[in-house]
């Protein structure tokens, strides 16, 4: 039997692509393998089914893998007309038919009325909690259960591709938002019924798929090219304003001390001591509190 390697301590961020038919927690512990890393996280969830973008957090960017869940995501997704299924994907039954829409233009009539902030009732099979139970538990129990709507963003919808009975769109949207939900309820509106058939995350966050790397392309490379796959990271929070703080002031805020930082925004910030990476602050009126910290002081 083969000893595993030993674990060391990576700090980066892989932009993985994940392929479909596996779970996120097992394309993880693939890449978290592959590095031989102590620490690794994921920054958000995607379903087997679902396919491509997946950052992985390595080591110290694991404090910071929270901030993406917040993000707004864009996805590919592969809507099929004419059929109905128990979860409102392509794993679950199918429970009912319709005829699909003779035209594209029953489709382009529904599509507005998605566009911008809506009430969505999650499906059955979510793992959203009720009671301390899964949505999907009470459903394959026979169970049903209150679902109540929530209000989620569409930034953006588009048509890619009609070729029936699939329709292929753009979806950039905010955190929270099922997309098999908006394909069924799309069915509705145009006058049939839906199901999601395939989806591809293509951005979060700031990032997207064509950066990102497949398992079977990162286990091809050597442990140098590997390691050159990885961001640093602050890649995670580029997107927040930056507080620069030196001398004293950074190592009482690397030890949890809050420190004046003049000029700037009341809000949430990045802070770093010359090019390294402290944590992140909360700013109120003139000073930043620690509220994640990357690097202890010395």
């Amino acid at each position: 039997m083969t000893a595993r390697a030993p674990r060391v301590r990576v700090d980066g961020v892989l932009l993985l692509d994940k392929s479909v038919g596996l779970t996120s927690n097992a394309a993880l512990q693939r890449a978290k393998r592959l590095y031989a890393a102590q620490k690794a996280g994921h920054t958000g969830t995607l379903d087997p089914l679902a396919t491509g973008l997946l950052p992985i957090a390595f080591g110290e960017a694991t404090k910071l893998a929270h901030t993406l869940l917040d993000a707004p995501k864009r996805y590919e997704a592969v809507v099929r007309f004419g059929e109905a299924t128990e979860t409102g994907d392509a794993e679950g039954a199918v429970v009912r038919t319709a005829p699909m829409p003779e035209h594209r233009s029953a489709i382009d009539a529904a599509l507005p009325r998605f566009a911008g902030t809506i009430l969505q009732t999650p499906p059955r099979h979510a793992a959203l909690k009720h009671q301390g139970r899964a949505y999907y538990d009470w459903a394959r129990s026979g169970v049903e259960i209150p679902r109540p709507a929530r209000e989620v963003t569409l930034h953006a919808l588009s048509i890619l591709d009609w070729t029936p009975p699939d329709l292929t769109i753009e979806v950039s949207c905010s955190k929270g938002t099922y997309i098999r939900v908006l394909a069924e309820d799309l069915g509705e509106a145009a006058g049939s019924c839906a199901h999601l058939a395939a989806l591809r995350r293509t951005a979060t966050g700031g990032f997207g798929i064509g950066d990102a790397v497949t398992l079977d392309a990162l286990e091809a490379m050597s442990p140098r090219d590997r390691m050159a796959r990885l961001l640093p990271p602050d890649a995670l929070i580029r997107s927040l304003p930056r507080v620069d703080v030196a001398g004293v002031d950074a190592k009482r805020f690397a030890h949890g001390g809050a420190v004046q930082a003049s000029g700037a925004v009341d809000g949430r910030a990045a802070v770093f001591a010359d090019s390294r990476l402290l944590g992140l602050g909360d700013v109120r009126a003139g000073w930043v509190h620690p509220a994640r910290i990357l690097v202890a002081g010395s």
